[in-house]
């Protein structure tokens, strides 16, 4: 598999060369789909001129992006391009990787759980065959890859395409077992943005499983490892908030960063759902309705994980989807992320409802909205009003494909364990309602 996916990304990186070296490529870093205040380019560059007249970078109200990432193009500023490429393809080999290594465990169950004749025998219509699994590492590449949305990113040197290259290597390492370096990139992949805080318990409840329930796990081995866990995730986190105190030599950057995420005073327009809802807000009411937004991410952790407490890699995907429809300043680049698991999940396509109408509304919403920008922006002949209603309806569509795939999921798991077929006491055939 090592050529077609070398071979894939060489058509990635030729097809983003190609756009960085077109006119296209400043009319795409302009894009509020695709860029947002804070991961937009043109203000990390506003951040290191300022950085070199000995002034900081958060002293005005232009530059929200951590240090690192400040002190990182402090160095590497002449091959940006090169950078944003690079992480696009360690975020695509870590995906591949990752998703090879769960298919293996997941046919090494099947296996294990064919062979206890653990499976209702009219359910063997729905067991992965390793044929039809061989591919979907490089299939979850190419949704990466050559998604429109990662493009655009890219050439617009969306600082989201080095966040989204964290979290792959965060997946990665839990996947392949590493307690150690799955804490140390979730505490990156946190101190970016915050919401990746989530992912902290699909990530536990798949160490725990995969360290510790093959043993008899007691108790205190149980509470012992996640204090572990917690310790080292916690002290990573500890580590690079002071090292980016030395390099700055101030705390400036923490109500910058983390204040401006939490408390969105930029309403720039976006894809998100707060810019229109908070400007027209009463200040009055505003600090409550924040507070309801935000919490709102978190809100599904808890329930998603007593749910799917089994299945953390799937939770790791609904984490990441939620985030991205729900953060204050998403962007296109968020979405392409939890997309490229899509390939992951092809076994569910025969549970799945509103996958066609979904897909319609997602592209109609993606090419609507330049032209819903231009009439409003531009042409004077629309307002606010049309760019947010298509801005609703595309994160609708996101919800809708998120919840169908949750449905998809927990529907086969129930037919795994009762039976493809269900049947009435007097015979008749049942329909299956999920509550």
């Amino acid at each position: 598999m090592a050529a077609p996916l070398t071979l894939v990304l060489v058509l990635a990186v030729t097809i983003r060369a190609v756009l960085f070296r077109s006119s296209l490529a400043e009319l795409i870093s302009e894009r509020v789909e695709v860029v947002s205040p804070l991961n937009a380019w043109k203000r990390v560059v506003e951040g290191l001129a300022l950085l070199d007249l000995g002034v900081s970078p958060y002293s005005g109200d232009v530059f929200h992006e951590t240090p690192l990432i400040i002190y990182l193009f402090h160095f590497v500023v002449d091959y940006a391009e090169i950078v944003f490429m690079i992480a696009d393809g360690i975020t695509a080999v870590c995906l591949y990787l990752a998703v090879q290594n769960y298919n293996k465990n997941v046919f090494r169950k099947q296996k294990y759980a064919l062979e206890a004749d653990r499976y209702p025998h009219d359910c063997l219509e729905l067991m992965r065959s390793p044929r039809e699994m061989h591919y979907i590492p490089l299939k979850v590449a190419m949704f990466y890859l050559l998604n429109p949305f990662t493009i655009l990113s890219c050439v617009a040197k969306s600082t989201c395409g080095l966040n989204n290259a964290v979290i792959a290597l965060f997946i990665l390492s839990t996947l392949k077992g590493s307690a150690l370096l799955s804490a140390i990139f979730l505490a990156l992949a946190t101190y970016q943005s915050i919401y990746p805080l989530t992912l902290f318990a699909p990530a536990l409840l798949f160490l725990l499983q995969r360290l510790y329930i093959p043993v008899n796990l007691c108790r205190s081995s149980f509470w012992f490892f996640t204090l572990q866990y917690a310790f080292m995730f916690v002290g990573s986190l500890v580590v690079i908030v002071c090292l980016s105190f030395f390099l700055l030599g101030s705390w400036d950057f923490i109500p910058s960063v983390y204040g401006f995420i939490l408390s969105v005073p930029d309403l720039t327009p976006n894809i998100g759902l707060f810019w229109y809802f908070f400007a027209e807000m009463f200040e009055h009411f505003r600090f409550f309705f924040i507070c309801v937004f935000q919490i709102n991410i978190f809100f599904y952790t808890i329930p998603l994980s007593i749910k799917l407490k089994e299945h953390p890699v799937f939770l790791i995907f609904m984490q990441i989807a939620i985030i991205s429809i729900f953060k204050s300043y998403p962007t296109v680049g968020d979405i392409a992320l939890y997309m490229a698991f899509l390939p992951a999940w092809s076994h569910l396509y025969r549970f799945l409802r509103n996958i066609f109408l979904v897909s319609c509304v997602l592209l109609a919403c993606s090419a609507l909205f330049p032209v819903l920008w231009h009439l409003w922006i531009y042409a004077g002949s629309a307002n606010s009003n049309f760019y947010y209603a298509i801005t609703l309806l595309f994160n609708v569509g996101q919800i809708l494909l998120v919840s169908d795939y949750f449905y998809a999921y927990l529907r086969r798991e129930h037919h795994l364990s009762q039976g493809l077929y269900l049947r009435r006491k007097d015979g008749s055939e049942a329909t299956l309602v999920l509550k």
